[in-house]
C-alpha cells in the first residue's frame, strides 16, 4: 500500500507531477542559459542546483546537480538517487516549514515550466530498439508475411533488438524533417528518390541505464532491475517506405535514423514501484538467463494523439498499456548484455512499438490504417493513412492507483516539409578534343 503525501503546493489532482513522481530533467532560464537538474512537481520546476547551494540537500553526493545533463547525477548510484527523492518529498511536504514558509526561498529555488527552456535529459551514448510488443509484431508479421507465421521463429524465444544511433534523439518539440530515401514503388523494376510517403509514429516507452558495466561482464537477470534508472515516453519515428526497400538483410536504416523523440522528465522506477503488475505469461518458458520470478510489468495507460494543420485540437487515436509488453525491461537489459557488450550511465533502450489485443490500441499508423487499407477518419472529416506535413503528433502516459499518479507528461512534435535537394550542379565538362 502507498502512504499519500500531501505538499504545500497546490497541484491539480490529475497533475502528472504529483509528489509521489519528483521526475528528473534538464531545465535553462533561457534557451541559451545555463543548463542544470530539476525536479517537476505540478506547474513547477525544482532547481535542485539552488537547492545543493543553499545547503537544503547536505547529504547528498556533492555537484552532482549543476549540470547540462543527468548523467552525473545517475553515477552517483542507486542509494543516493533514493536519498534525494526522500529529502525532496520531505522538503516539499505540507508538515515541512523551510520552504513552505519562506517565499524567498521559493523564489530562488521554484520556476514555472512554461517559463523555461526544457533540454535533453541525458547524454546518449548508445540506443537500442527493441521489438518485444507480441500484439505488433504479429500485426506487421500479418501484413508483410504469411499471417499463419507472423512471428519468426525467434521471437518467442528472445528480446529481439537492433543497436541504432544516438546522434538523432531529441527532446521533444523538436520539428521533426520529413525524411528523403531510395523507395520502391510497385510494378517499377528501380528505386526511385523521394520523400516518404509512409512517415509514422511508434509508441515507445524507453529506459535509461543508470550503471556502467566492463566489456565482457554481461548482467544477470536477478540484477538486472538495478542498472535501470527510470524511463522516459519514445516516438521512434518511421519511414515505412523506406524501410521495406532497405531492410533486407540487415534491418532498418534511413528509415529510422532522422529522428527519435524522447519526454524532457525521466519518471524513476522508485516512483514506478506501486504500479508493477506480472507481465504476460511466456510460451514457451524462456531459457535459464531470462526467466524472472517476480513482477516484471507495470500498468502505464498510454495514448497517441493527432492534431492536423486543419483542426483546432488534438484527438485521441490510440489508447493502450505498458502492461501488455511480451519481454520486460529486464529481461531485455539482460539479453543485451549476455554477450558481453558493455553499456554505459544513459545508454536508451527504447521498448520497439506498444500495441494492444484491441484495434484501437495499436501503436502505430501502420497498424491503425492496416498499411492504408482502413484510413483513420478524423472528427473534421479529414482521413489519415499515414502523417501529413503540419501533422501535431502528442504521446501521453501516466500511471494510476487511487489518489496516487505518476506520469511522464508528453511528446509533441510537428512535420516539416521534406528538404529541397538538387543533384549534380557540378557537372565535370569533358573535351574531347586533343
Amino acid at each position: 500500500m502507498t502512504q499519500h503525501l500531501t505538499t504545500f503546493l497546490e497541484i491539480a489532482p490529475q497533475s502528472d507531477f504529483s509528489i509521489h513522481n519528483l521526475p528528473y530533467g534538464i531545465f535553462s532560464e533561457t534557451s541559451q542559459g545555463d543548463k542544470r537538474v530539476g525536479v517537476a512537481i505540478g506547474n513547477w520546476v525544482i532547481d535542485l542546483a539552488a537547492l545543493e547551494t543553499l545547503g537544503l540537500l547536505p547529504n547528498c553526493k556533492a555537484h552532482c546537480f549543476n549540470q547540462s545533463s543527468l548523467n552525473k547525477f545517475i553515477e552517483t548510484g542507486k542509494q543516493n538517487w533514493h536519498y534525494v527523492r526522500q529529502a525532496l518529498q520531505d522538503l516539499l511536504s505540507a508538515d515541512n516549514p523551510t520552504l513552505r514558509d519562506h517565499p524567498e526561498l521559493q523564489q530562488k529555488v521554484f520556476f514555472k515550466q512554461n517559463a523555461v527552456t526544457l533540454h535533453l535529459p541525458i547524454q546518449i551514448s548508445g540506443y537500442t530498439d527493441f521489438y518485444s510488443s507480441k500484439e505488433h509484431a504479429t500485426n506487421v508479421g500479418t501484413m508483410f508475411r504469411d499471417p499463419k507465421n507472423a512471428l519468426l521463429p525467434n521471437w518467442s524465444e528472445l528480446p529481439v533488438g537492433y543497436n541504432g544511433r544516438a546522434s538523432s534523439v531529441v527532446v521533444s518539440g523538436k520539428e521533426i524533417v520529413r525524411p528523403s530515401g531510395q523507395i520502391k514503388l510497385p510494378h517499377e523494376q528501380r528505386p526511385v528518390f523521394s520523400a516518404t510517403r509512409k512517415l509514422d509514429f511508434e509508441l515507445e516507452t524507453a529506459f535509461i541505464v543508470g550503471k556502467t558495466t566492463e566489456l565482457g561482464e554481461p548482467i544477470a537477470i536477478e540484477d538486472a532491475w538495478d542498472h535501470i534508472f527510470g524511463m522516459v515516453l519514445l516516438n521512434d519515428w518511421s519511414a515505412r517506405d523506406i524501410q521495406q526497400w532497405e531492410y533486407v538483410p540487415l534491418g532498418p536504416f534511413n528509415a529510422k535514423t532522422f529522428a527519435s523523440t524522447v519526454s524532457p522528465w525521466v519518471v524513476t522506477m522508485e516512483a514506478l514501484e506501486p504500479f508493477k503488475v506480472k507481465g504476460p505469461q511466456q510460451h514457451p518458458e524462456p531459457l535459464d538467463y531470462l526467466k524472472e520470478n517476480t513482477l516484471n510489468s507495470f500498468d502505464i495507460h498510454l495514448s497517441v494523439e493527432l492534431q492536423t494543420s486543419q483542426s483546432q485540437q488534438s484527438e485521441v487515436i490510440c489508447q493502450t498499456n505498458f502492461k501488455y509488453m511480451y519481454w520486460s525491461m529486464a529481461q531485455q537489459l539482460t539479453h543485451h548484455t549476455i554477450a558481453g557488450c558493455n553499456v554505459q550511465v544513459g545508454d536508451l533502450m527504447g521498448s520497439g512499438t506498444i500495441s494492444g489485443p484491441t484495434e484501437n490500441s495499436y501503436g502505430s499508423l501502420l497498424e491503425l490504417t492496416w498499411n492504408t487499407t482502413k484510413p483513420l477518419s478524423l472528427s473534421n472529416g479529414e482521413k489519415r493513412g499515414f502523417l501529413e506535413d503540419g501533422d501535431r503528433v502528442v504521446i501521453k502516459g501516466y500511471a494510476e492507483k487511487g489518489a496516487v499518479r505518476v506520469g511522464f507528461g508528453q511528446v509533441t512534435n510537428t512535420i516539416l516539409p521534406a528538404k529541397q535537394f538538387k543533384f549534380n550542379q557540378h557537372k565535370e565538362l569533358c573535351d574531347e578534343t586533343v
